[in-house]
């Protein structure tokens, strides 16, 4: 069973991308060059990545005093992908991009997630680079987000802390200038960093010969105490091998770049995981003394952007990511799918219901002609198809930010806010419900080795927490999201699904899942405002997860009724959709009411119990 399929449906019939050429930015661009892009990268994950995902899991990479080893099949895939150009997909020709559609890029990027998340497709290069192109001075933008581009170098993003986590107004990690001069220095104000990093994909590795390391750390103040809180933390380039630039005739076009010596970044260790077992994950010491630069302790970094604005960078390239990781659970979640939709096509095992199915004589049928395996079959299709179109319709919202009319961009990327939240924590956890139904329908073999599934659950159970955890998530929406600029973005969400809505009634066979998508809405909408009628934070977001679990079953809904405004014919693939979309509408929908039930009632039964209670 083929992904292809399910994207030609969604790019071109669903979201009509070939319309997008009629833009200036992609007029070099028309189907043909949308689908050679899409077969390029369908055959490197398949030639590069899938053969390769149990050896990537049981080979975990190892750290040998000097270097982290990681298979040979790693190097390759990493290899050729960097050769494909699709580190630089989206960026103009002449940054050495296609200028292609983001919203094909993802679809692109989909097929690595699904071959082998562990592998993966370098998702925080590209995002490293893209948050150097919006806030890096010139020069940065040459040196490191061009060596990224083309596959030279990698790059990561150096967030928690062994004692903070998500808690980033608790960062220890400091940064002071480096010496008299350290204002002069071309790449950027220089400062030497010291600090720990923890959960740092990508840390250390040999596939490239440079690493870019995006560090947020705090400037002390005159009193040489760190700030408490967010303020004062700034955005820092601390690159693994010190970099050499001589500047050409354009000034901030270097006419060559080259490595020097070791910065002070150490590898302090390997965390080994339950998924993902394929990437390098590590703990980094910076300016611990292990490797002083110009004989002095202290990591070399380079200020990105203004002095204590260094959250406001970061959040370019969290954004990016926490999109990046819905697309990894949603193609897991498929690629379980896939799995077990084979598996019950080929697994004879018990009798029809009825008098016939009593007859010991009788060949047994295959599972899939049972209804509860069909149930399992039709759910995670429902789930993975819809948070896959999910995030493409995302990625639709990136373009239209960038290439719209400004009223139109700017509502975009109002939607997107909203959005984001959602795209990132419902995959996350329903397409995990549905590997988990996944190795449910290969029964006692699910749980094997034998079989794919364990380890797509295993690689999917990450996801729930990588790029912020659900918690995180939901009091971003219902906290921030939900009422920034004055409840705009809500009313935005509210106005697309009611536009859905309003065609999808004109049709009687859609009639009743317009209906129930509508209440649904109201629902939402009434929740909120009572979630906040006392306007006391704690009450409110006591309920954060049920309100997010909700608002996303409400956008899958609208999204499913919005693919089936475009589904046409009675062909297989058609009765799949449309069978999908109904089982999304009677079994999940409805399960709304619960959830906004503790919401609009402020329930404090989770917040208010004292800890011995526990």
């Amino acid at each position: 069973m083929s992904l292809r399929p399910t994207l030609d449906f969604l790019l071109y019939d669903w979201l009509d991308a070939p319309a997008l050429a009629g833009r200036e930015r992609f007029a070099d661009h028309s189907r043909e060059t949308y689908d050679a892009v899409l077969d390029t990268c369908e055959r490197i994950a398949r030639e590069k990545y899938a053969p390769f995902n149990r050896t990537v899991d049981t080979q975990e990479p190892q750290f040998d005093g000097e270097k982290v080893v990681l298979p040979a099949a790693t190097h390759a895939a990493r290899k050729a992908y960097a050769e494909s150009g699709m580190l630089a997909a989206a960026q103009d020709y002449a940054d050495g991009g296609m200028q292609l559609p983001y919203t094909v890029e993802a679809a692109a990027n989909a097929f690595f997630a699904m071959a082998s998340i562990s592998i993966g497709s370098n998702l925080l290069t590209t995002g490293n680079a893209n948050l150097l192109m919006q806030h890096g001075t010139p020069l940065q933008k040459q040196v490191f987000a061009a060596n990224e581009f083309n596959g030279r170098w990698a790059g990561t993003m150096c967030l928690s802390e062994p004692q903070a986590g998500s808690s980033l107004s608790d960062l220890a990690t400091r940064a002071v200038p480096d010496g008299d001069d350290a204002a002069h220095d071309p790449l950027g104000p220089r400062y030497r960093l010291t600090g720990n990093k923890m959960w740092i994909s990508a840390g250390d590795h040999e596939l490239t010969e440079n690493i870019v390391h995006l560090v947020l750390a705090k400037i002390p103040g005159p009193d040489g105490a760190l700030v408490a809180g967010t303020r004062g933390i700034s955005l820092f380039i601390v690159p693994k091998w010190m970099v050499q630039v001589e500047a050409g005739n354009g000034g901030d076009v270097p006419a060559r770049v080259a490595l020097g010596e070791r910065n002070d970044v150490a590898l302090a260790g390997l965390n080994h995981k339950l998924g993902w077992r394929g990437t390098t994950n590590t703990l980094l010491n910076f300016g611990e003394g292990r490797y002083p630069v110009g004989g002095r302790a202290g990591a070399v970094g380079y200020l990105v952007g203004e002095a204590g604005k260094g959250l406001h960078c970061m959040f370019h390239m969290m954004n990016e990511a926490r999109i990046a990781i819905g697309m990894a659970a949603s193609m897991l979640g498929m690629a379980g799918y896939h799995a077990s939709l084979e598996y019950a096509r080929n697994r004879p095992q018990g009798r029809p219901v009825g008098p016939a199915g009593k007859d010991p004589a009788q060949p047994q049928v295959r599972i899939i002609e049972h209804a509860d395996v069909k149930r399992m079959l039709l759910a995670q299709k429902a789930y993975c198809e819809g948070a896959l179109a999910l995030q493409l319709y995302c990625a639709r919202l990136v373009d239209e930010q960038h290439t719209a009319e400004p009223a139109a961009a700017d509502e975009a990327r109002l939607l997107l806010e909203v959005l984001t939240p959602i795209a990132k924590s419902w995959p996350s956890e329903f397409c995990l419900e549905a590997n988990s139904l996944a190795i449910q329908v290969h029964g006692g073999y699910g749980y094997t080795r034998d079989f794919p599934v364990e380890q797509y659950w295993r690689d999917n159970r990450l996801n729930m927490i990588h790029e912020g955890t659900h918690g995180i998530q939901a009091a971003d929406l219902l906290g921030r999201k939900v009422r920034m600029e004055g409840g705009r973005g809500l009313m935005l969400v509210a106005g697309r699904i009611n536009a859905t809505i309003e065609r999808a009634i004109q049709r009687p066979a859609l009639a009743a899942h317009a209906n129930a998508l509508g209440q649904a809405l109201a629902q939402v909408g009434a929740a909120t405002k009572a979630a906040w009628a006392t306007e006391d934070p704690a009450a409110a977001l006591a309920n954060a997860v049920p309100y997010l679990q909700a608002f996303g079953h409400t956008v899958i809904a609208w999204i499913w009724l919005d693919i089936l405004l475009a589904v046409e014919g009675e062909a297989p693939a058609a009765q799949g959709r449309r069978a999908a979309a109904r089982y999304f509408y009677h079994y999940e929908l409805p399960r709304i009411g619960a959830w906004l039930q503790v919401v609009r009632e402020r329930d404090l039964t989770c917040a208010s119990l004292a800890e011995d209670a526990f």
